[in-house]
């Protein structure tokens, strides 16, 4: 069945959402704010959707935005972070332990002890790659405002937490923040190629119905097409900033009907499952430190079960090694982004059939497809 036009309400919510969504993540951003952008999309549209407010971000929109995230988390590959997956084999190996051992642990705390569903429960636990994670559980129809509360938080105290707690055990020193640099567009023409070839992988993926396969199948080619050195050029910053806001914005969205009560709830196990995560991961960091003349700070960073690019910006920032950040993050986000999409479908139902969204539906049913 044909999808039908989008109304001009439709479209007037539409823009309201991405206006709200672009000046949270700008001020977020310009405040220092961990995760400005997703974090501040996100909460911004958060705030609107509790107060009342009819936002919504159309699933043709939605498509589009996961394709242009999975071509700009793909290009966090080079040549240089993949040679260092060999040069740490070691280190990386525990990591890959470490991963697995976390994201159980969080899984079955916040499903035994906050009763949540096992896919939820999976999508909360998993070890950064927020933007992923939103897109696989609104593909599931997972409950998007536990699993995005959850993740946020873990992201806002790692950012927060790790430098304070270095800077008082005496492990590295602070310094001027160091933005993440850009190429920008080397060409128009590899930028053609990149999200041509991304685009293509992105809608095979789809049409096999792998899990989140839209943005999976940009970020595979992407990485592949960066990693090998085929291709230099990048999303312009705009876009995939404007990528990363409209994820935000998808997920806060789905902030309404939320009582005060309900936010506490998830609250608690936001903390919770921190607290087991980041056990966990200080377990496996004491473990490596004993077995390897490696420097305490750059593990830390390294094993941090925050968002890749985050922690590889925080490791600038604290004049830490970020090739070793760099490829240990990489490799966990490889791990994560191939095993999740398939544990999802393991532990519970598979993605309902796309449906046609009408703009005069209810918050909780304007559930569109990531």
């Amino acid at each position: 069945m044909a999808a039908s036009m989008p109304t001009r309400r439709m479209l007037l919510h539409t823009a309201e959402t991405l206006l709200i969504a672009a000046l949270g993540g700008a001020v977020f951003m310009l405040i220092g704010f961990p995760a400005g952008l997703i974090s501040g999309s996100l909460l911004s549209v958060a705030a609107a959707a509790l107060a009342g407010r009819p936002l919504t971000v159309p699933a043709p929109l939605s498509r589009v935005i996961s394709v242009l995230v999975g071509i700009s988390l793909g290009a966090v590959a080079t040549p240089e972070t993949l040679k260092g997956l060999a040069a740490f084999p070691v280190s990386i190996a525990v990591l890959m332990v470490a991963t697995v051992a976390m994201t159980a642990a969080t899984t079955s705390y916040l499903r035994l002890v906050h009763g949540w569903p096992w896919q939820s429960a999976l999508f909360g636990a998993s070890p950064g790659a927020l933007a992923q994670v939103m897109v696989l559980a609104a593909e599931y129809r997972a409950d998007l405002r536990a699993i995005a509360i959850v993740q946020v938080m873990r992201v806002v105290i790692l950012t927060i937490g790790i430098p304070t707690g270095l800077a008082y055990f005496g492990l590295t020193a602070t310094g001027a923040f160091l933005p993440k640099s850009s190429a920008g567009i080397a060409s128009w023409s590899e930028l053609a190629i990149l999200v041509g070839i991304s685009t293509a992988a992105a809608v095979f993926l789809r049409a096999m119905r792998f899990p989140g396969g839209l943005m999976f199948g940009a970020m595979l080619a992407s990485a592949i097409l960066h990693g090998t050195g085929a291709i230099e050029a990048v999303l312009p910053w705009w876009a995939a900033a404007a990528a990363v806001i409209g994820i935000g914005a998808v997920t806060g969205s789905r902030f309404a009907n939320t009582d005060p009560i309900t936010l506490l709830r998830y609250l608690g196990a936001a903390l919770g499952s921190f607290a087991v995560a980041i056990s966990v991961a200080s377990a496996f960091v004491l473990v490596l430190t004993a077995m390897l003349p490696v420097r305490i700070a750059d593990v830390v960073v390294a094993y941090a079960p925050g968002a890749q690019d985050t922690m590889i910006v925080l490791a600038l920032a604290l004049h830490l090694d970020p090739i070793f950040v760099g490829a240990h993050h990489l490799s966990r986000y490889m791990l994560v982004s191939l095993s999740i999409p398939l544990l999802g479908r393991w532990l519970g139902p598979p993605p309902p059939p796309m449906t046609v969204v009408q703009p005069s539906q209810k918050p909780e049913a304007n559930k569109d497809e990531g």
